[in-house]
């Protein structure tokens, strides 16, 4: 893809933001910064081509595209984060979004955000974290790793500890944050709700949450099941 033509996507894509997205509160990367290509503006380019008949693109085919601006790169993980984290709704295979492939992803819309998409979900805590760390020990409230020690599943990996949402369906703030090591912070990210041991206690409200439960079900024993499926028959007849 030559300059004129991605100015002109880039463009196209800055155009349905200002119209549609910016009262979302969903932020329109830099074209460029220190005379290179900001590497998001580069994914959101290339996933909106054709726009909007949209292709699936792989992580492979979006890292070979990111080459040719930034020919170390290894894995390309813009596509992952404009989404969740910063409100632009591209569908994810890995998520289970609009059963696509799965390590794929494709840009669904540019005139409405994400729909698990909180603005101010992201927006960074302000309150005293540390205080937060030190009654919890510093450890992480799901593992019990402890921060600047070697980890206690992953040999080798020093643990740095993280604000991880107890409920990822509202802000970052102080009463929704517990102290979560890098490892359990990341996997399972805005799918669940955690009490303030660390435990999963809920499914969280978005999209994948459906099919969180339905995943859950088909790898449950059929004792499980029936238990499960009995427990819902008494609340409906509540």
């Amino acid at each position: 893809m030559n300059k004129e033509a991605i100015k002109k996507q880039y463009e196209l894509i800055k155009e349905y933001h200002n119209k549609y997205l910016t009262g979302y509160g969903i932020k329109l990367p830099e074209l460029v910064s220190n005379g290179k290509y900001v590497k998001d503006a580069l994914v959101l380019i290339k996933l909106s081509e054709g726009y909007p008949n949209t292709k699936i693109l792989s992580k492979e085919e979006l890292t070979k595209f990111m080459h040719e601006f930034y020919p170390d790169t290894r894995d390309v993980q813009q596509a992952r984060h404009l989404s969740m984290q910063k409100g632009w709704y591209i569908a994810s295979g890995t998520r289970g979004d609009a059963k696509i492939p799965s390590g794929s992803y494709k840009l669904i819309t540019l005139e409405k955000p994400y729909p698990a998409f909180c603005r101010d979900r992201r927006e960074g805590f302000k309150g005293n974290f540390d205080a937060i760390k030190k009654a919890y020990n510093y450890r992480c409230a799901t593992c019990g790793s402890k921060e600047g020690e070697e980890h206690f599943f992953r040999k080798g990996v020093i643990v740095q500890l993280q604000e991880g949402h107890m409920n990822p369906a509202y802000p970052l703030k102080e009463g929704n944050i517990i102290p979560q090591c890098q490892v359990c912070n990341r996997p399972d990210r805005n799918k669940w709700v955690y009490d303030k041991t660390g435990r999963v206690i809920s499914v969280a409200v978005s999209q994948d949450g459906a099919r969180i439960v339905k995943e859950f079900l088909k790898n449950a024993t059929p004792i499980l099941r029936m238990e499960i499926f009995e427990f819902l028959k008494s609340l409906i007849a509540k």
